[in-house]
């Protein structure tokens, strides 16, 4: 399936939940979801009732919008996180953390998942002094992430960097905001997600 390409402002009121897919305008009076808060089309005030699929697909289709991963793309890291040790739904949500694209969001470098993988791809930062441009690529403990030298003057840069207060710095990086660069302190853990997201219904969907 192709990427979406309509308003990202649907998506929040169709999840009922405000995803934060446009940066600084989500905290912002313009936010179409506090002006909307109801599901788009001719019949989103009636919210129906769902059944035990719906609510799952609801929850899996809320947490790929809030990555940004098509479903394909979606699949393979669930099947990842399953093959791992431990709880497929906790592993799955600390691989989507672990992601560059949003490691660089979660580092105030960025407005937006979308805008950290669109400057990955574009060679715009560097992991331990190396150029990365995959977006699913994985940090690690001690890595060092940082914006290339070039690419430090870019406004929209200086503006997420400049409004990073207001979004706030997980426990598990540190920013050297002068030094354009952040260090990952360790991996993420469950209680770093403060989105709500119920993980172990998206495991009972790709289980049956």
């Amino acid at each position: 399936m192709a990427r979406y390409r309509g308003s990202v402002c649907r998506l929040c009121r169709r999840e009922n939940l405000k995803l934060f897919l446009k940066g600084d305008r989500c905290y912002s009076d313009k936010c179409a979801f506090d002006r909307r808060s109801y599901a788009p089309g001719q019949h989103g005030q009636r919210r129906g009732k769902f059944s035990d699929y719906g609510v799952q697909l609801r929850e899996k289709q809320k947490v790929k919008r809030i990555y940004g991963l098509p479903e394909k793309q979606f699949r393979l890291v669930f099947q990842k996180a399953d093959r791992r040790k431990g709880i497929t739904g906790t592993n799955l949500l600390l691989l989507l953390e672990s992601r560059i694209d949003n490691v660089v969001y979660r580092l105030g470098f960025v407005n937006s998942r979308t805008q950290g993988r669109h400057f990955v791809r574009h060679n715009h930062f560097l992991v331990n002094g190396k150029k990365v441009n995959i977006p699913s690529y994985l940090i690690k403990p001690g890595d060092v992430v940082e914006i290339r030298e070039k690419s430090r003057n870019i406004k929209c840069i200086e503006d997420s960097l400049a409004a990073v207060i207001r979004r706030g710095i997980p426990q598990w990086l540190e920013l050297e905001k002068e030094n354009y660069k952040g260090t990952i302190k360790s991996l993420p853990v469950r209680e770093d997600i403060s989105m709500p997201i119920q993980e172990q219904l998206i495991v009972e969907l790709y289980s049956k």
